[in-house]
């Protein structure tokens, strides 16, 4: 396989290109400040105090973690935080482990709104109109499959951190090294073998769903006639 950049580039999918550029750096940050926020909200001043309440992709994401996107597609990011300053205590890391994946899913939603609204009111034989219709479709999918992934019930996603707010024994579970260790494993296998294609799958099916719904019930152009 060749570098996904330039494959991109040379088939001409350049609006497409331009979308995983943005959309990917955009949505990681605010998946981390959703954090940060929630944190505060708890009464953890951890995320102001090492200045991480910022929209810089960069401090939320790290070179390496933008080297890698850069290189193979696959970002992460990062939101210090520190349970114990909790005011709900242990059932505050629901809250703030949480609140990640719902703006995921709050931008998704806002995404593919605008996206009906676009394919209603945009005259359709430009490219202009395509081209941001494809924007906010891969946005709103997008979207989708970070709030899915970081839901999986599995060390450091989130989903192990929410389940960890819901019972003391899974707490004590996943802050086992092994666990930890399993987890890092469980979610590289996940990256580079295929199995996350479930993930994708189902989030562009749920975005797909959510337009069709909307746009059949206002009458507008459909999702095919918009990017297809």
């Amino acid at each position: 396989m060749g570098w996904w950049i330039h494959e991109y580039y040379q088939a001409g999918r350049i609006v497409e290109l331009v979308s995983w550029l943005f959309w990917v750096p955009f949505a990681i940050t605010l998946h981390e400040l959703a954090h940060g926020w929630a944190a505060l909200w708890q009464g953890d001043d951890t995320p102001r105090r090492q200045g991480r309440m910022t929209a810089n992709p960069l401090v939320h994401m790290g070179g390496f973690s933008l080297l890698m996107f850069a290189l193979i597609g696959i970002a992460w990011g990062v939101m210090p935080v520190n349970p114990g300053k909790f005011r709900w205590g242990r059932r505050g890391r629901i809250v703030v482990s949480g609140a990640g994946p719902a703006m995921n899913v709050a931008l998704s939603f806002v995404s593919l709104t605008l996206l009906v609204a676009w394919l209603a009111i945009a005259p359709s034989d430009s490219t202009l109109y395509r081209n941001i219709a494809l924007f906010l479709w891969t946005g709103g999918w997008l979207n989708l499959i970070l709030a899915l992934f970081n839901m999986l019930p599995i060390p450091p996603l989130d989903g192990a951190s929410v389940l960890s707010g819901m019972s003391f024994h899974l707490y004590k579970f996943f802050q086992r090294s092994q666990s930890q260790m399993i987890g890092m494993f469980l979610v590289l296998l996940i990256f580079f073998s295929g199995c996350g294609s479930g993930v994708f799958t189902v989030s562009m099916r749920l975005a797909a769903a959510y337009v069709d719904l909307v746009s059949g019930v206002l009458g507008t152009p459909g999702l095919g006639e918009g990017i297809g």
